[in-house]
């Protein structure tokens, strides 16, 4: 990558949709909106909202499928002067195995960031993510069946991430990214009834940002592998932040919404700071927390 800021997946669209507004060629990466198996239709309306500090949706992991999305959406990203990572998710073990293995020598696609926030529907719909057997499970199957650099994504809604990002190292994690939205809701006062259609969405933006930077601290102790640092980034501060923490990179998600050119902005911030600190190379940066 040319520099370490990627575009979150599920606020980035498929890169096209900012073609007009940002050059794609100067971002780090794009992690491009989360791919299954077949089409998926996604939640009803509405299913985003602004929040203080933040944004809360309900998408429902909407999107066209592993088909139509290289043949309709990967031809324009392979134009693109930057690295292009796929988030992939399954609706049980058997999907992501495929999905992963789908993607395994298709041009164009540098990674794959696997999403276990996803309920595992043949098991009562508990997440892949906070169940340690599954994360194993899971991660190396998909390890098996491709050779593409793997990030895992971890849920936020465990007592111990590190653990979890212990069990993925241990199981053929190339990386892992943290962290993934919170579940919480909103409640329209006067009609008395939730705002997000349904119910409950994903909680990001700045008012996760302190949290996940505990949470990268504590993964980046617990692993030798990169870690990726999400989460409420909406400057160069929080990147920098993450970074100090253990961060190799950073994936920048709701800000997207309010400036689309907020990641060029904070690639500029990020070589400010080294210019100023007189740093060589963002390398330094990484895990250089003095406590």
């Amino acid at each position: 990558m040319q520099n370490p800021v990627m575009a979150a997946s599920g606020t980035f669209g498929y890169g096209r949709e900012y073609a007009g507004l940002i050059d794609l060629d100067k971002l780090g990466a794009i992690v491009v909106k989360g791919i299954s198996l077949k089409p998926v239709t996604g939640n009803k309306n509405p299913r985003i909202m602004e929040v203080c500090g933040g944004m809360l949706n309900a998408i429902g992991l909407q999107n066209p499928g592993f088909e139509e999305f290289t043949r309709g959406y990967l031809p324009f990203l392979k134009k693109c002067g930057t690295r292009v990572i796929v988030n992939i998710w399954g609706h049980d073990l058997d999907e992501y195995v495929e999905v992963a293995g789908r993607f395994d020598g298709v041009g164009g696609v540098h990674g794959l960031e696997l999403n276990i926030s996803c309920p595992n529907i043949k098991t009562g719909g508990i997440a892949f993510g906070v169940d340690p057997k599954m994360t194993a499970k899971v991660v190396a199957k998909v390890r098996k069946n491709t050779k593409l650099p793997l990030i895992v994504k971890l849920s936020p809604n465990v007592t111990r991430p590190a653990d979890f990002a212990k069990i993925a190292e241990a199981n053929g994690a190339d990386a892992v990214s943290l962290i993934n939205s919170f579940p919480a809701m909103a409640i329209d006062i006067e009609t008395r009834r939730p705002v997000l259609a349904n119910v409950v969405g994903g909680l990001s933006g700045p008012a996760i940002h302190p949290i996940a930077v505990k949470m990268v601290w504590e993964v980046f102790k617990a692993v030798k592998i990169p870690v990726v640092g999400i989460g409420g980034i909406v400057s160069a501060k929080e990147a920098i932040e993450f970074m100090i923490a253990g961060a190799s990179v950073v994936e920048v998600g709701t800000a997207n919404f309010t400036d689309p050119t907020v990641m060029l902005k904070i690639i500029s911030g990020i070589e400010d700071y080294l210019a100023r600190h007189r740093m060589k190379s963002v390398r330094e940066l990484v895990g250089s927390l003095m406590v």
